[in-house]
């Protein structure tokens, strides 16, 4: 059929010289309600967890920035041990892109995060801890990127904390995330020093703090945790295998991390489907799911352990089944830290603790201070928290500190 036509709205008339099928497409108006039909379609039959995926995934403000790689796979692939500086002389190091704050008190509603550290100085880590070494308990309060900085707060902080004998530790975080290898240097650190981990209301642990949140020995949610895929850094790839091999090992790396530390290595695959550029918000029953809320699994395992030889097995089956209610009564959506804490502090009595021979390894016991000679353990937010700052008090801090230096 020479010279045959196919009609195509907003579009010239093809002329062709051969055989053609003649076809006339729809109307614009008839597409339309055609497509519309079909997305509310696709709408309607879409389950409800890829619903709720689509909602808790959302853009990610800022550069992109927020979990990179930069080392070599090679260079963070040795887990590091605790590190022991024999020299009093500690090199430089500054907080870059975060601040930190010191309190001996777990209570932030009504006595807020305490005095702001003035650098990463041994003299000045020593003068921030040293108040607290009556109270026995430190929380320390960081606002920023994941990084090198970082990093050392964490080692010095529990370095200082050792030699005054702080053993209650709380690491108030709010962080969008940072650099990978950095997050796991620090995670090993703080997995090894018992801390705490706090991310209360209205703060946050995005990208690459999710894997210093891993290494707690317990974790405390309130506020919000999200992934999304790592970017890589001062790559070599030339082509998407290249970069994907890179990626993998670094990935190889993070689920080596993530297996030591208690957490789930299935939350690294999970991160790989989610752009850099977005953020994926993980609900509560994926928190415990990944093992990233409540208490450090392989923490757990030790502890049952270590308690049975030191408290007793009366004490670790009592200890065990307290974590049963206390998830279903007081680790509750939408319940502010404070209240999860209050609850926790009330809750505790009907197991028998603090128990009165092992008060230090007692739930919750990072709420509570001990006093000298036997005294019996009361909530700090139920003491004088100014009398635990005493000037006198900061003063044996100091010298004690100094006196445990190599």
């Amino acid at each position: 059929m020479p010279g045959a036509a196919i009609d195509w709205p907003g579009f010239p008339p093809f002329q062709g010289s051969g055989p053609v099928m003649m076809y006339r497409a729809p109307r614009l108006p008839a597409l339309l309600g055609l497509c519309a039909c079909l997305l509310l379609a696709c709408h309607a039959g879409r389950p409800a967890d890829d619903q709720t995926r689509a909602q808790t995934t959302v853009p990610e403000a800022g550069d992109g920035e927020h979990m990179v790689s930069m080392d070599s796979p090679a260079q963070a692939a040795a887990p590091p041990s605790a590190r022991r500086r024999a020299s009093p002389h500690w090199p430089e190091a500054a907080l870059e892109a975060g601040q930190a704050q010191a309190s001996c008190d777990s209570d932030y509603v009504g006595h807020g995060d305490g005095q702001a550290l003035a650098s990463l100085a041994q003299a000045d880590v020593i003068a921030a801890l040293a108040p607290c070494r009556e109270a026995g308990l430190v929380r320390i309060r960081y606002q920023g990127k994941i990084n090198a900085g970082f990093t050392e707060l964490a080692w010095r902080v529990a370095e200082i904390a050792n030699r005054l004998g702080i053993h209650k530790r709380i690491l108030d975080l709010d962080s969008s995330g940072g650099q990978v290898e950095d997050a796991i240097r620090a995670g090993d650190v703080i997995g090894e020093s018992g801390w705490t981990i706090w991310v209360r209301e209205g703060s946050v642990c995005h990208s690459a703090c999710v894997f210093v949140l891993a290494a707690g020995d317990n974790r405390m949610i309130s506020g919000k945790v999200g992934i999304h895929r790592m970017m890589r850094i001062s790559s070599r790839a030339t082509s998407r295998a290249e970069l994907a091999q890179e990626l993998r090992e670094v990935y190889d790396n993070v689920k080596a991390y993530l297996e030591r530390n208690g957490a789930a290595v299935a939350l690294a695959d999970l991160m790989m489907t989610v752009p850099n550029r977005r953020l994926r918000l993980l609900g509560p029953d994926e928190l415990v799911a990944y093992g990233l809320d409540g208490p450090n699994a392989v923490q757990d395992d030790l502890d049952r352990i270590r308690l049975g030889r030191k408290c007793g097995e009366d004490f670790v089956r009592r200890r065990v089944p307290f974590a049963v209610p206390f998830d279903g009564r007081c680790r509750v959506p939408d319940a502010s830290l404070d209240a999860m804490n209050e609850c926790g502090l009330g809750l505790r009595g009907e197991f028998g603790f603090p128990d009165p021979a092992c008060k230090a390894e007692s739930p919750m016991a990072e709420l509570d201070a001990c006093g000298e000679g036997g005294v019996a353990c009361l909530p700090i937010r139920e003491q004088d928290a100014a009398a635990q700052a005493s000037p006198a008090a900061a003063a044996d801090g100091v010298k004690a500190a100094h006196a445990a230096l190599p």
